[in-house]
């Protein structure tokens, strides 16, 4: 791997222009994969602009950042100059902007072609996976900076330590999410691979779960000659898996080749040891709740532990890593009510989860971490195909919380379907304490309903679920929740 190499020789991206300063702009800029990439290109002395349906906190972010932003499909706020126009496959294809710059003859990408072209001639570890590969990429490109080894960084999340989802670093190596979506991680090149999961995901572009499998597969054989791939312990068809240096991690399962043993529940985290081929790394300190969080950083220190980063470093980076906005994040953290008699402030925790075995290890872990409380799950659906296509698991996940509120489904890139809502969710749930509101609704429950009814005794914990918008409700029901 080299290690120091230049900007403009390490990203030989040409864009085919004569100016001085070279002109890309972004159809559905606010994305978080997308405005990873528009931040690189701002960093890299690029003219960034960029459209996104509506406004959001990472939007707003670019803003600031000095990326110009509209938020209506409208020609005339359209760069007419336009050396590379990029586009997210979110974006509809009778989108007015997207349809001028083909019709044109503009250079016209997938955010995929460019993440390729970008990492073509670096040292890559590109982490993939239907579950955990957002934390565990952070984690990975964490460890990797705060050791002092260096990366740059294209996240599909906010780092809390660092308040961005893209960094640059002189030394040439790249920490990449692999995004299994429209099968976009074919393209990447990988010097080390990390497949967390291969669950049926995404059926509207595989068809059936085996052709998903396959993907993953087909993921696998791109690494480089000499290459690493780390495999989740019991991945479907691990055989078929590039096995040339391939190894296994596990969250405590001893047939992996690494695995985590001696965990301790602590305020919140975790404390535990991570058994490695050759050695063992003690008292690792994690300050983030849920279990899978703990596997998912079992993961990111063998990827850091192959390029052989002290394992004193590791064990400092591991208990500095603040993790990832929307993954498992306390809104509001255990405490207690200091002053009169003791009395317990409800948790509140904010996450991404859009899948059931997402949603099941978000709620299996609030529970352990905080047994005896009372957990009530506000979950917005993502997608009528998935919703359609896994309303049975979801409907399994949410069944483990005490009570679920489920907001209509977030629709993205879909039209409606048929009889999809989510109350088919609801229908096929066995517990009885569920309801579907829309937000206005929710807003007054939590007002009028819920935070009068908080148990401060025992405690309770309230759950956000979701990888649409309803992250906007956070701030809202974070404000009710402060008042007790």
């Amino acid at each position: 791997m080299t290690d120091k190499i230049k900007l403009n020789e390490r990203y030989a991206f040409s864009l085919q222009s004569k100016k001085e300063k070279p002109v890309v702009y972004f159809i559905g800029i606010g994305g978080i994969g997308m405005s990873a990439i528009a931040r690189f290109f701002h960093t890299s002395g690029v003219a960034v602009s960029g459209y996104d349906k509506t406004a959001t906190p990472l939007t707003r972010e670019l803003e600031a950042a000095g990326i110009p932003v509209h938020y209506e499909e409208n020609l005339a706020l359209a760069p007419k100059d336009a050396d590379l126009v990029v586009y997210t496959p979110a974006i509809p294809a009778e989108h007015q902007e997207l349809v001028y710059y083909r019709s044109n003859d503009y250079r016209v990408v997938k955010r995929s072609d460019v993440l390729q072209i970008i990492t073509e001639s670096s040292f890559n570890i590109c982490i993939a996976g239907t579950h955990g590969k957002t934390t565990i990429t952070t984690m990975v490109a964490h460890l990797l900076r705060d050791s002092g080894f260096g990366c740059n960084a294209f996240l599909g999340g906010i780092a809390v330590n660092y308040g961005t989802n893209f960094w640059s670093h002189e030394r040439n190596c790249c920490v990449i999410e692999a995004d299994e979506y429209d099968r976009s991680f074919l393209k990447l090149s990988p010097d080390i691979a990390i497949i967390t999961a291969m669950d049926a995901d995404h059926l509207d572009i595989y068809g059936t779960a085996e052709a998903m499998e396959q993907a993953f597969i087909d993921f696998s054989h791109r690494v480089k000659k000499g290459g690493k791939v780390i495999g989740k312990f019991g991945l479907a068809r691990a055989r078929d898996l590039n096995q040339e240096n391939y190894c296994t991690y596990s969250l405590q399962n001893e047939s992996a080749d690494i695995y985590a043993d001696n965990i301790r529940m602590i305020n919140g985290g975790y404390e535990f040891d991570v058994v490695l081929k050759d050695e063992r790394i003690e008292n690792i300190r994690l300050n983030m709740g849920g279990m899978h969080n703990v596997e998912n950083a079992v993961a990111a220190i063998a990827a850091a532990s192959s390029l052989d980063i002290d394992k004193e470093k590791i064990r400092s980076a591991v208990q500095n890593f603040k993790g990832v906005k929307r993954r498992f994040e306390y809104v509001l953290p255990p405490v207690m009510i200091t002053g009169g008699p003791q009395k317990i402030k409800p948790v509140f925790i904010d996450d991404y989860a859009h899948h059931p075995e997402e949603l099941k290890a978000l709620i299996g872990g609030a529970r352990t971490l905080f047994r005896g409380r009372k957990c009530t799950v506000i979950f917005q659906p993502h997608l009528y195909s998935r919703t359609r296509d896994l309303a049975d698991g979801f409907a399994a996940s949410l069944d483990m919380a005490d009570e679920v509120i489920l907001l209509p489904i977030y629709p993205a890139r879909e039209l409606p379907i048929e009889g999809v809502t989510s109350e088919m969710i609801l229908d096929k749930m066995e517990k009885n304490d569920k309801r579907v509101m829309n937000k206005e609704e929710l807003i007054k429950w939590v007002q009028e309903v819920y935070v009068p009814g908080i148990n401060t005794e025992f405690g309770e914990v309230l759950i956000t679920a979701g990888a649409g918008d309803i992250d906007t409700l956070v701030e809202s029901i974070s404000k009710e929740l402060e008042k007790i």
